[in-house]
């Protein structure tokens, strides 16, 4: 009966230490350490699930080709502006 490395007479030491430290509320006690230690449970199981999906392959997003750069050319003419002097050797007017 070797549970945790401890021998009968270390355990029935800790259960005769128990009851005189908690007494009444003993119950209540191990209800919270059962609680505690299914809560501490689920969360190493869902560490576990995390670490075992992330060291699994996933698919692989492929990105798209890169493409060669194109000229961009205007579709309509260079403005024109009607107040712009005709010839260039004309001053303008203040």
């Amino acid at each position: 009966m070797a549970m945790f490395g401890l021998g009968g007479q270390e355990i029935l030491l800790l259960v005769v230490l128990g009851v005189l430290l908690f007494g009444r509320k003993l119950p209540e006690v191990g209800r919270s350490l059962g609680k505690t230690a299914v809560e501490f449970r689920k969360g190493l199981k869902g560490l576990e699930d995390e670490v075992s999906e992330s060291s699994s392959p996933r698919a692989a997003i492929e990105p798209e080709p890169v493409k060669a750069p194109q000229r961009v050319t205007p579709s309509t003419p260079k403005p024109t502006f009607d107040d712009a002097p005709t010839s260039p050797s004309v001053p303008p007017k203040v």
